[in-house]
């Protein structure tokens, strides 16, 4: 049985009220009027301080309380929201009081995620103003740049090793650019949405500088060794993230002779929040973000973020406190943003980053790693199971749903799920792996290997959803019928992921229904890492080589008609989901919406056309005549309704 990591280091005393009443009396009277922005601006600042202080020192308290200079970095921490609560732009507060007025924006059926590499899609942060009429037809309020800040020239791991917060790279414009497109997107309805890579630094970040340059302040940023004692110690309870690129977690700096904690590449270097000088530093930075017209800050690998002798390093308390106390700064100095959490874990420790409190969204890898599942096994038992008692959040919270985005498939279900159908986890695993790599016998799927670990045979999968889902393969033997397969396997993924409850979000390009770019294995910048095989050059459009324009028109239309039945309908709101019993394992079905406002959906994940009683479709709709939302058909409850190979219904009583 999964056991989470509940207990913290440092627990709350029984008087933390009177301690956290007595800390905000001295320290607040410090901070003056004019230094928060003055008049009604100022205000503002102290009435939502008042509000969430005892949360923001409770779980600061928990990081830090048993430290000497606790207070004084706190004390620094609430001068540092003052000031850039003061900056914050007319436009961006009118945006927050909206926002706090209705906290459950973000659950509205209008919401509807995209997601690209803003040079890869655009050119530059300029260019990619021109293609808001094309969100906009898609549909797309919700717009997430892949990281687009300073990074080092050569490897970046695509973006995610960060030099500068406050610097845009070069070739993709200015600050000033990033501020003109977070307006533009507002005005045009769309909430921008940026990476937070909180786990890390680039080593060309300035402290990572400052640190080789000897600066011991500097070098307490990290976690540095002078000799293999401690690492070796540590290495022994933490698994390799990326085993392909190299062993153990920890790189060799000849600069300073010292260890430097590097769990992702050795050019990234894990941030020290046992010093509270780095959270007050992040959070800074975020709060800087959420001036520039960011909405949405997506928290990179906050399973990392806490370190502790003897453990894996993963989803410990700590990690949620960290996402908790910078929830609470937000909701003092910018309340209109919000907190996603990225966390590729065993499900039970997804869940518990999510919380109006701690992020109100998350990444739903379940659903996606699943539905590949479901996909290759033409079975649904493993979905609709793990669905049922694991879907459902806060009614405050969503998920973002996704089919692709610009990472490997891993299979994070849990092995308990598995094992109460009779499934070895291990062994589905190795199954899906070759499924997936084109490998097992009968496979349409054409996707690549990444991170092989041969010391257990793990592994994850890449590849665009179109080469996933068979159209690769169909256009190399030239079937059609192959083809056709691919193209309603992609739209019946999406239509679950449109319609199952949250934010459904579309890797730009899988509407053209792009296949697997293989020119990066001629990019020694890139060759070693098989995850850009699915982030192709998109500047083309539908002129690029790697779309298959006979299918992508009818796509596109697809999903122009999913978006729109989305937005004008409001059961597609909310994050409520419920899984109903019925009997043919190739089905999966989910009910949103209650009483005789209820939306049906059916998704038929073989390649046979399957029944259903219609009499089951009555007593779930409380409806004896209901309609296909997506193909507007309407129906009698004493008709026979069969189910297409690969369809995905939208049903609604009438």
């Amino acid at each position: 049985m999964y056991q989470p990591k509940t207990t913290p280091e440092i627990p709350l005393p029984p008087d933390i009220d009177r301690r956290a009443e007595k800390t905000y009396n001295r320290l607040v009277s410090n901070i003056t009027k004019s230094e928060a922005g003055g008049g009604k601006k100022a205000d503002l600042f102290f009435k939502r301080l008042d509000k969430h202080f005892n949360r923001l020192f409770r779980t600061l308290y928990h990081l830090y309380g048993n430290r000497y200079d606790f207070y004084f970095h706190l004390e620094e921490l609430l001068h540092t929201m003052a000031a850039i609560h003061a900056k914050r732009r007319l436009e961006l507060r009118e945006r927050d009081r909206k926002k706090e007025k209705h906290p459950d924006w973000f659950l509205s059926e209008k919401m509807i995620g995209g997601i690209c590499y803003v040079d890869l899609y655009a050119g530059d942060l300029k260019k990619l103003r021109k293609k808001i009429p094309y969100f906009r037809e898609l549909g797309l309020t919700y717009m997430h740049l892949m990281p687009f800040f300073k990074c080092p020239e050569k490897e970046n791991d695509g973006g995610y090793a960060v030099s500068s917060y406050r610097d845009v790279r070069k070739d993709l414009g200015t600050m000033k650019d990033l501020e003109k497109l977070a307006g533009e997107f507002h005005e045009n309805g769309i909430n921008l949405v940026v990476d937070f890579i909180n786990n890390h630094t680039s080593d060309e970040f300035i402290w990572a500088k400052k640190a080789l340059e000897g600066d011991e302040e500097h070098m307490e940023h990290y976690y540095m060794f002078p000799d293999r004692t401690l690492p070796d110690q540590y290495d022994h309870t933490l698994r390799a993230i990326f085993p392909e690129v190299r062993h153990g977690n920890f790189s060799w700096r000849e600069e300073i002779d010292r260890w430097v904690w590097t769990t992702f590449h050795n050019y990234q270097w894990d941030l020290n929040y046992r010093n509270p000088a780095v959270f007050n530093a992040m959070a800074e930075e975020l709060l800087l973000l959420a001036n520039r017209g960011v909405d949405v800050l997506r928290m990179d690998a906050v399973a990392f973020t806490w370190k502790k002798m003897g453990t894996d390093c993963e989803n410990l308390p700590e990690a949620h406190f960290l996402l908790q106390a910078l929830n609470a700064i937000a909701s003092i100095v910018c309340p209109g943003l919000l907190l996603k959490s990225e966390a590729i874990v065993h499900p039970d420790e997804v869940n518990r980053y999510i919380d109006f409190d701690e992020c109100q969204l998350s990444y739903n890898p379940l659903l996606m790693a699943l539905s590949w599942e479901s996909l290759a096994t033409r079975e649904t038992n493993l979905l609709s199971h793990s669905m049922k008692h694991r879907y459902q959040i806060d009614k405050k919270c969503a998920w973002v749903n996704y089919v692709r985005c610009h990472d490997d498939i891993g299979w994070t279900f849990s092995d308990e799920d598995a094992a109460e159908l009779g499934i070895n986890g291990n062994d589905h695993r190795n199954f899906l792996n070759q499924f997936y790599s084109g490998k097992f016998p009968g496979s349409f799927s054409r996707g690549v290997p990444f991170q092989h670990n041969p010391a257990n045979d793990d592994m994850r999968i890449c590849g665009s959803a179109a080469s996933l889902t068979g159209l690769e393969k169909g256009m190399n033997e030239n079937d059609q019928n192959e083809i056709d397969l691919s193209i309603k396997r992609i739209q019946m993924l999406y239509g679950v992921a449109y319609s199952i409850g949250g934010i459904p979000l579309l890797y730009l390009g899988d509407e053209w229904a792009v296949l697997n770019d293989y020119s990066y294995k001629d990019d020694p910048g890139k060759n070693h890492d098989s995850r850009w095989v699915h982030r192709p050059d998109l500047r083309k459009g539908l002129k690029s080589n790697l779309v298959h324009n006979e299918s992508a028109d009818n796509l596109v239309q697809f999903f122009k008609r999913m978006a729109q039945i989305r937005a004008s309908n409001p059961v597609f709101g909310g994050s409520v989901t419920r899984f109903p019993n019925q009997v043919d394992p190739h089905l999966f079905t989910f009910i949103r919406g209650t009483g005789t406002n209820k939306l049906l959906v059916i998704a038929n994940f073989s390649e046979h056309r399957r029944s259903i009683n219609n009499g089951w479709i009555a007593d779930q709709l409380q409806s004896v005549k209901y309609h296909d939302l997506l193909t507007g058909n309407v129906r009698q409850a004493d008709e026979h309704l069969e189910i297409e190979p690969y369809s995905i219904l939208w049903l609604k009583g009438v």
